[in-house]
């Protein structure tokens, strides 16, 4: 096999997918089983997840492009290919400012459907030209219409921050989508996709026959790659990938499955990697946070600091029921479903006696993405100013300086202004997530263990000569020589006396007063 096949990046269309000879992970076989089970149908997944393309899939097929089909498991299964009237309605726009723009891009997918369909003059308002366009269609070919609409929610995540203008879509939105109820007659099939599923937006609460199968344990694979879906279909590139960064076929594939498997649709399931993720790392050959970088997360980190978000425990300790993660109520505090419906978190475990979903980061690329994304909006000054890199704080311990470093943590302590730590009791808990958050972000780089319990230390940091224990006071609750004692009295270090590295122990304290780090003492 050739090590240089052609990967699909950025390519959403099935038929130039296939006709131009692109390399396809085969999903067909969802596409018989969704067919063959019912008509209307939601499916939620994470922006750059295979949306669109699975889309465009079933745009192929409902037109009865059998030859596209070829040697894919749908052509076993499917024997008729009747051909109907296929509406594609895309939203997935960029520059959703305001109504207008909402009602701009509703009239571009109308109007090329009017081409073709025919065009009412009484029809006036978007759900008028819809229905009638539906019913026209119906009416000229025989056949009842399939609807497709990529990105229903596009228009709402993107003014999820400003209020009044997400209003005015909810209200337009609405009264389009209403349509696919009333419209049901003369419709085949319907299928929807987007990031969040708004609980209050029509299409949810009057179309009560749609069926949601973003948590269905049968389609968690309808998009995404599995790991079994990895191992049959990307073996050159793994192997490719391997010999450029200079580890086993096996060490490989465990860094991918560290930096980009992970997402969970479902309580108990396989997990899938990132698609986009994997194909650039294949396409460049180097590991980066390709999904990423590719969204600016800004109002859910907002919304997290605002919200007063306890943010260590987004690393696999948040406890929500399903019905917390499959509906979002505009206006609602809790980011938790947002976060999950768009990827930032990920099903990690499942408690069947509460019936409590446990959610965390999908992986690494996720969790350290958005950890740097945090930083600026808990600490803009120093962000602003200083541009922080966890490595600067990882060279000077590497090279032994633990006084290079708390000096280096006091200057950035010191950056963050009054009105963020207005009292003793939000000091300390900030001062100890400032602190969790860069010791964090240090483990893209060096082992770091973060307290997660009674009986830890707050941080323990490794490099390859030495160990670092740390525990912290606020000034008001002890001294650093209380925090270096408690080190000993806990047994804190005991685990790591017989790694052979040398073995530092840090007490040091925390002062209001002095915006951060006051005192230190080395062990």
């Amino acid at each position: 096999m050739s090590n240089n096949r052609k990967l699909p990046i950025g390519i959403q269309d099935f038929e130039d997918l296939r006709t131009n000879n692109y390399l396809y992970v085969d999903k067909t076989a969802y596409v018989y089983q969704l067919k063959t089970s019912g008509k209307p149908y939601f499916l939620s997944r994470p922006r750059r997840f295979g949306k669109s393309l699975f889309l465009s899939t079933l745009k192929a097929y409902f037109l009865g492009k059998k030859e596209l089909f070829n040697n894919l498991a749908i052509a076993t299964l499917e024997q008729e290919w009747l051909e109907y009237p296929v509406f594609y309605l895309d939203l997935n726009v960029e520059g959703y400012l305001n109504a207008d723009s909402l009602y701009a891009a509703i009239d571009t997918n109308l109007n090329n459907l009017e081409k073709q369909w025919g065009k009412n003059e009484t029809e006036t308002t978007p759900a008028s030209r819809l229905f009638g366009l539906i019913r026209r269609a119906n009416e000229k070919s025989g056949r009842k219409v399939v609807v497709l609409i990529d990105e229903y929610d596009k228009p709402l995540v993107s003014t999820l921050d400003k209020p009044d203008v997400n209003e005015s879509m909810r209200e337009i939105l609405k009264g389009f989508y209403g349509v696919l109820k009333s419209a049901d007659a003369y419709l085949q099939f319907v299928f929807l996709t987007g990031v969040t599923k708004f609980s209050k937006v029509s299409v949810f609460s009057d179309l009560n026959n749609l069926r949601d199968i973003s948590i269905e344990a049968e389609y968690c694979g309808i998009c995404g790659i599995s790991e079994t879906e990895l191992a049959n279909y990307f073996e050159p590139e793994i192997q490719k990938l391997s010999e450029q960064i200079n580890l086993s076929y096996e060490a490989t594939f465990a860094k991918l499955k560290k930096h980009y498997d992970g997402y969970h649709f479902c309580e108990q399931t396989a997990g899938m990697y990132n698609p986009f993720s994997l194909l650039n790392t294949f396409q460049s050959l180097k590991f980066r946070n390709y999904w990423f970088s590719t969204g600016t997360p800004t109002f859910l980190a907002k919304m997290l600091k605002d919200g007063d978000f306890d943010i260590p425990d987004l690393e696999n300790n948040v406890h929500v029921s399903v019905s917390d993660i499959t509906n979002y109520k505009i206006g609602m505090n809790n980011p938790i479903p947002i976060l999950y419906q768009s990827g930032y978190l990920t099903i990690k475990d499942y408690d069947a006696e509460f019936d409590e979903l446990i959610l965390g980061f999908p992986n690494e690329e996720v969790k350290y993405g958005f950890l740097q994304e945090l930083l600026p909006v808990y600490v803009p000054q120093y962000a602003v100013q200083q541009k922080f890199s966890a490595v600067h704080f990882i060279k000077t311990l590497r090279s032994g300086d633990v006084d290079g470093f708390m000096n280096t943590l006091r200057a950035f302590y010191a950056s963050i202004s009054y009105e963020m730590i207005d009292n003793d009791q939000k000091g300390e808990r900030y001062y100890q997530f400032i602190f969790y958050l860069l010791v964090t972000l240090m483990g893209q780089f060096i082992q770091t263990e973060v307290k997660n319990s009674e009986g830890r230390a707050d941080a323990v940091i490794k490099t390859a000569d030495a160990i670092f224990v740390f525990e912290f006071k606020m000034a008001n609750h002890g001294t650093a020589e209380d925090a270096l004692k408690q080190i000993d009295s806990k047994d804190y270090a005991i685990p790591y006396t017989v790694d052979g590295r040398k073995l530092v122990k840090v007490g040091a304290e925390f002062s209001n007063k002095e915006r951060g780090i006051y005192r230190w003492k080395i062990g």
